[in-house]
């Protein structure tokens, strides 16, 4: 599915459905990602980050709330004698609810070298957790972001740093000094989906070890960071 396509978002949603009936929960965690100045950023390299992850968010979070989490149905209709049809009592709605966790990231909250595309593209998914947090709560549909930050073993630490990312980044400060685990963010998810945070809407977890605060972020440090990559 590319979330891109809300046909093709339309149609996966419709098959999930169909398999399984409902759907509770929805992760969006499409994103696309690499290190480029800002100076060197093409416009299609910029607009292809921004519709992979924020109006691919956009889609599959709209499509969802129309076709389950909050369904219209028609309640009577009248038939005019030419054949025009007439919706005398519109729509009731039924209210299924739900949860929606948007994975995002750290990079707009101190303004990240080599990663404007990437940041404003989760700080506006960010800015849409808080907007439907707000618009679709009365619906019983909470929203939450998750931040992860370096996790070993994974496909994005893999394509940013480099195949020896775990032993590079041992040699930056991190408060807590190592990288995260996939078990660590789906336990994070995990909470942020069930009932133990059925009073939690609207934030952004932060599940990096504190390393927001203190990864290098100048262009020289970041240069030197992957000159010293590549001897490993």
């Amino acid at each position: 599915m590319d979330v891109r396509v809300p046909p093709e978002v339309m149609t996966a949603v419709d098959q999930a459905l169909q398999e399984f009936g409902k759907i509770n929960i929805l992760i969006n965690c499409a994103a696309g990602n690499f290190l480029c100045p800002a100076s060197a950023l093409s416009f299609n390299a910029f607009k292809t980050v921004v519709d992979i992850d924020t109006i691919g968010t956009f889609n599959v979070s709209s499509v969802l709330y129309k076709k389950f989490f909050r369904v219209g149905i028609l309640l009577a209709r009248a038939f005019l004698p030419l054949g025009y049809l007439l919706i005398t009592i519109p729509y009731m709605f039924q209210d299924h609810g739900g949860v929606i966790v948007n994975i995002t990231a750290t990079l707009s909250m101190r303004g990240q070298v080599l990663q404007l595309h990437a940041g404003a593209a989760k700080a506006a998914v960010d800015a849409m957790t808080r907007h439907l947090a707000v618009e679709w709560g009365p619906q019983n549909i909470r929203v939450n972001s998750l931040a992860p930050g370096a996790i070993s073993g994974t496909e994005g630490l893999r394509r940013l740093r480099g195949s020896n990312a775990s032993s590079k980044l041992k040699h930056f400060s991190n408060p807590i000094p190592r990288l995260g685990t996939k078990t660590e963010i789906a336990h994070s998810v995990l909470y942020l989906a069930s009932p133990l945070a059925s009073y939690v809407s609207g934030i952004v977890l932060v599940v990096d070890g504190g390393s927001w605060m203190t990864f290098p972020n100048g262009i020289k440090q970041l240069l030197e960071f992957e000159s010293f990559s590549a001897k490993l």
